[in-house]
C-alpha cells in the first residue's frame, strides 16, 4: 500500500527540527497533526463533589505538566492560596522544572526521579513518610498509581481533569493512509467517530503497551510500532515507509514525465512491518494487564480480611471493657 498522507494524533511540533518534517521531505508524504483527544478540566463544582479537601494535604505527587496546570487552576477557582510549605514530588526533572510557571523553584520542597520512572521516586517519598500525599490525575490515568499501591504509599487520587474525544466535524475529509496513535483514548475516539473503522483500509501505527492493548481490543491490526531497532515512532514510520515503497515510488524529483510502462507481472505487496519483538510486546501487554487485575483482586481480598480482623478486634476490646466495667 502506498502511503501518501499520514495523520499523527498529537499537536503540531513547535520546533521545525521535528523528525516528522524530515519524513515529509524524504518520502514526499503529507503529515497532518490532529489530536483525536483533548483535555478539559473539571469545574470547581464538579471537583467539590469528590469530597477531596486540598488543604488537608502537605505534599503533591505530580506525573505530568497537565496535572500541574489543573492543580493550580482548581486551587485558584477554589480560592485556596497554595502555601509555600507544600512539597512537590515529580516523576521527572522535566515535570519538576515546569513548576517554575507557578512557584519559586526551591530544592528543599521540590523532588523528582532522576530516571523519569515512578519506581525511582518511591525511595524519595519513603524518606518523607510523615507527609499526606495528594495525586492529581485524569479520569483515565496510567499505571503510575499502581507503583504507589505496590509500595504501600498512603495517598489520595484526585481527578482534576478529563480526557474527551476531539470529535471530527460532519463532512470533514478523512483521506489518510496511515493513522498514528499514542493513547488508548485516541483509539477510542477513532472508533467512536468512525463506526465503520473496520472497513477502512488504513495502516495503523501505535506505541505504548496500553495503546497496543486498546487497539487489539478494538480489532485493529497494528502494522507499525516501536522496537529496539526503531525506538521512536518517527523512526518506526520511516522503517515502514522504506519497506512499502516500491522501486517506482522513490522520492519525488523534478523531471519530465516519463512515458507509461505496462507492467506484465504485478509487484508483490509489501509485508506489514510486524516483527517478533512487536509480538512479544503485545503478549507482554496482555500479561501485564492480567497481572494488574490479579494484584487488584488480591489487594481487595487482603483489605476485606484486614477489615474483618479489625472489626473482630474492636468487638473483643468492647467485650473486655464491658466485663471490666461489670466487675467494678
Amino acid at each position: 500500500m502506498s502511503i501518501k498522507k499520514i495523520l499523527v494524533s498529537q499537536p503540531r511540533p513547535t520546533s521545525e527540527k521535528s523528525p516528522y518534517f524530515d519524513l515529509e521531505k524524504k518520502f514526499g508524504v503529507e503529515i497532518v497533526f490532529r489530536p483525536f483527544i483533548k483535555v478539559e478540566g473539571l469545574t470547581s463544582k464538579e471537583f467539590r463533589q469528590s469530597k477531596v479537601n486540598v488543604p488537608d494535604f502537605s505534599a503533591i505527587i505530580l506525573t505530568a505538566r497537565t496535572a500541574i496546570d489543573h492543580f493550580f487552576r482548581l486551587c485558584k477557582e477554589l480560592r485556596y492560596n497554595v502555601p509555600d510549605t507544600l512539597k512537590y514530588f515529580c516523576v521527572s526533572e522535566t515535570v519538576a522544572h515546569y513548576l517554575q510557571k507557578y512557584v519559586i523553584y526551591r530544592k528543599r520542597k521540590i523532588f523528582y526521579s532522576e530516571s523519569g520512572r515512578m519506581e525511582d521516586l518511591i525511595p524519595i517519598i519513603a524518606k518523607h513518610n510523615k507527609e499526606t500525599y495528594l495525586m492529581p490525575v485524569s479520569d483515565v490515568h496510567n499505571d503510575k498509581a499502581v507503583v504507589l499501591d505496590n509500595n504501600k504509599v498512603k495517598y489520595v487520587k484526585a481527578v482534576m481533569y478529563r480526557t474527551v474525544s476531539n470529535d471530527f466535524k460532519p463532512g470533514e475529509v478523512f483521506d489518510y493512509d496511515m493513522l498514528v496513535f499514542f493513547t488508548p483514548a485516541g483509539i477510542k475516539s477513532y472508533t467512536t467517530n468512525f463506526p465503520d473503522y473496520m472497513d477502512r483500509k488504513v495502516v495503523i501505527a501505535a506505541m505504548g503497551s496500553t495503546t497496543l492493548e486498546a487497539a487489539a481490543n478494538a480489532g485493529l491490526t497494528v502494522d507499525v510500532t516501536i522496537t529496539p531497532k526503531t525506538p521512536s515512532m518517527a523512526s518506526a514510520i520511516e522503517y515502514y515507509l522504506k519497506n512499502v515503497k516500491s522501486p517506482g515510488e522513490k522520492e519525488p524529483v523534478k523531471v519530465a514525465p516519463a512515458p507509461k510502462v505496462v507492467v506484465e507481472e504485478p509487484v508483490a505487496p509489501a509485508k506489514p512491518v510486524v516483527d517478533e519483538e512487536f509480538a512479544k510486546r503485545s503478549a507482554a501487554a496482555k500479561k501485564a494487564a492480567a497481572t494488574r487485575k490479579a494484584k487488584a483482586e488480591a489487594a481487595a481480598a487482603a483489605a476485606a480480611k484486614r477489615s474483618a480482623a479489625a472489626k473482630k478486634a474492636a468487638a473483643t476490646r468492647k467485650a473486655k471493657a464491658q466485663t471490666k466495667s461489670e466487675k467494678k
